[in-house]
């Protein structure tokens, strides 16, 4: 298994987890071979399609509702040949009740707003002592989504991190937004 280059993947004008921080969230969900997971919000798939390649022998459902995002997600699936992934186009609480099972791992890179509910009805199917991992931009959403885990008695953690790149001859640093990791176990 290796970790996807930003570069290799097909963007569009969509927003994509960016390298550094989809590697931590990926290895923060702790994934094995044979997991099922979802990635909700899942924007150009970078992380779908990372995870997938991960969790070869299991599958992985991505949900987005961004039209232009859909059309990059079903390319970036056709290019890394990832057969495990089932792409749906939705938005995530509308279609919560057709997803059945357990589940391995949940991601969450987008959330339209509707985080606790997100946390809540989604998190119902996901097994015990297995992990959420949600990102964020914003401090409101951080502490709403620790708020909704901390009340379902989750495992808690919560990571900035902040990427910087040189640039140029000059190696001038070009910062990233400050991206939230949140964690949460169910216990």
């Amino acid at each position: 298994m290796r970790f996807i280059k930003d570069n290799e993947f097909i963007r569009g004008n969509c927003p994509m987890t960016k390298e550094e921080v989809r590697i931590l969230s990926v290895v923060k969900l702790e994934l094995e071979e044979d997991y099922r997971v979802i990635d909700i919000g899942a924007g150009t798939g970078s992380v779908s399609i990372q995870i997938a390649q991960i969790c070869s022998s299991g599958e992985v459902i991505a949900i987005e509702k961004d039209l232009d995002a859909l059309a990059v997600i079903k390319q970036n699936k056709e290019k890394f040949k990832t057969s495990n992934l089932e792409i749906l186009s939705s938005e995530a609480m509308e279609i919560q009740t057709n997803i059945t099972g357990e589940f391995d791992a949940i991601f969450v890179g987008g959330s339209g707003g509707n985080i606790a509910d997100i946390i809540d009805k989604y998190g119902s199917k996901l097994k015990k002592n297995r992990n959420i991992v949600l990102n964020f931009i914003t401090i409101n959403n951080v502490y709403k989504a620790m708020e909704a885990l901390k009340t379902l008695n989750y495992e808690v953690e919560c990571v900035q991190i902040q990427v910087s790149k040189t640039k140029g001859k000059s190696y001038m640093l070009m910062a990233n937004n400050p991206i939230f990791i949140v964690s949460g176990k169910k216990v």
